[in-house]
């Protein structure tokens, strides 16, 4: 038996799961994100370790049996989070998480260092790591004198569980502390960042096992003695390793909280202009790609919140693909990486009329978040991956006008998976068989069954078309209002 532990910025989850990768348990603890100032978003990694026990303990109380034949427990988790230790291993202060932006004047100085995007393959955003340590030199000076070890959110899980500090290529790259193409930490740009190489945990493929779980940790969560903890990797590697996306050609489209399109490389092909993230892949030897948008389904819940509406009613009097609305909405609502890296814009509605609705504003707002995710597929397709279609997985995936809608804008036949997990908490299950095992990834990390396809719809295809390029063209004028 195996685990997959998924960290995620709103809970964990805990997947049980079989030799073969086939789901048997699950379970979930949710977490509350603060926000102390406007910009900042923070989390207790205390609050990590004791979600993490809740959902290992609701597991072991689930299937009792099982959990006593568990080998292995693999790691997934929300990337970029800056989790600062002491010489002890004592956290100095909250976690500064991926969607925090207080440190875009440290990013953009950063990345106009020399070489910086050249090694990191990436421009440097606010929500990466480095920039984050820049901001606490230049805020918390105290703290940061006293920084021994910089870990991700879910490696301060392995840290707990092992006692030993490691991260994962995957997770790594995130940082703009690491050498993407070569897959190890750059002197070069750790010093640009002002940080040296003892503050870094040691770094390993996601396949590679951390070691043993601790015996009191075990013994805690009623797992037996010697289970072996397996580095994983950040939640969209270990999503695509969930879904089985590892080599070219592969993809994924994610309508979640952000929005995500994904594209397996099996090479190093970096466009840092593009705002495409190039990391490492959680297997050896495999890069991936996307394009990430902040606010996806995050804008359907805004309007929902707005109109005293639940998400589901507002897209379920949507039902035959309607032409472009109207209306258009930009979906900046957190600002936006791919493709303008800009976490100063907001959103906007252009074109209201007296007769506009609550049907054509949701219909505004999910066409909104469908062009910019066209934006990171465009962007995606400039760094040279092929895409013939896409897995498309996430909650917004629940409303049927949605994928369609989404299969006409991009232009591709989008794959429902069939019911059961494929998620990154399977991601993290399988790189814990591999790791265990030695079992080769393309065998486990099989693709899911497809419940239906849904391809382009023909008879609307040109006129998305004309209306994404409206909507590129609304970027720079809504930029010169603000």
């Amino acid at each position: 038996m195996f685990i997959g532990l998924d960290l995620g910025t709103s809970g964990v989850r805990a997947l049980l799961v079989d030799d073969g990768g086939m789901a048997l348990a699950s379970a979930d603890c949710g977490l509350e994100v603060s926000h102390p100032h406007p910009g900042w978003s923070e989390q207790d990694p205390a609050d990590w370790v004791a979600a993490s026990r809740s959902a290992l303990q609701a597991l072991n109380a689930k299937a009792p049996a099982q959990m006593a034949r568990v080998r292995g427990l693999g790691l997934s988790g929300q990337m970029h989070g800056a989790t600062v230790l002491d010489a002890k291993g004592s956290v100095l202060r909250p976690c500064i998480l991926w969607n925090d932006t207080r440190s875009h004047a440290q990013a953009a100085a950063l990345d106009g260092a020399a070489d910086v995007r050249a090694l990191s393959g990436n421009i440097v955003f606010p929500g990466f790591a480095a920039p984050k340590l820049m901001w606490m030199a230049a805020h918390e000076p105290d703290i940061f004198a006293q920084v021994a070890k910089v870990l991700l959110p879910k490696d301060y899980l392995s840290f707990w569980l092992t006692g030993r500090a490691v991260s994962d290529m995957s997770d790594s790259a995130g940082t703009s502390w690491l050498d993407v193409g070569d897959r190890g930490w750059s002197d070069r740009l750790l010093d640009a960042g002002n940080m040296r190489r003892d503050q870094m945990p040691d770094v390993i493929e996601g396949t590679e096992v951390v070691g043993p779980m601790r015996a009191d940790v075990a013994q805690d969560l009623g797992l037996p003695n010697g289970v072996l903890v397996v580095a994983g990797g950040g939640d969209n590697a270990a999503a695509a390793c969930g879904v089985g996306a590892l080599r070219d050609g592969d993809g994924f489209v994610s309508l979640g909280t952000s929005g995500v399109i994904l594209a397996a490389r099996d090479g190093f092909h970096p466009d840092p202009g593009s705002a495409v993230h190039t990391f490492c892949h959680a297997v050896p030897n495999r890069w991936y790609q996307m394009g990430v948008m902040l606010a996806a389904t995050d804008s359907l819940n805004w309007l929902a919140k707005i109109t005293g509406t639940p998400p589901a009613v507002l897209t379920g009097a949507l039902t035959d693909l309607r032409p472009p609305a109207n209306a258009r909405f930009l979906p900046y609502l957190s600002g936006e990486r791919t493709p303008h890296n800009d976490s100063a814009v907001r959103g906007a509605f252009v074109g209201l009329d007296i007769a506009s609705d609550r049907a054509e504003l949701t219909q505004a707002v999910i066409e909104g978040v469908s062009f910019g995710l066209r934006d990171s597929l465009e962007a995606l397709r400039g760094t040279g991956a092929d895409l013939s279609s896409l897995l498309a997985i996430g909650g917004g995936t629940g409303s049927r006008y949605w994928v369609e809608l989404l299969s006409t804008v991009l232009g591709l036949p989008l794959q429902l998976p069939a019911q059961g997990e494929f998620g990154a908490a399977l991601g993290a299950a399988r790189l814990a068989i591999c790791g265990v095992t030695g079992a080769d990834p393309a065998r486990i990390m099989a693709k899911p069954d497809i419940a239906e396809t849904i391809d382009p719809n023909p008879n609307l295809k040109s006129a998305f078309d004309d209306a994404y390029t409206d909507f590129r063209s609304s970027y720079p004028a809504l930029k010169a209002m603000l």
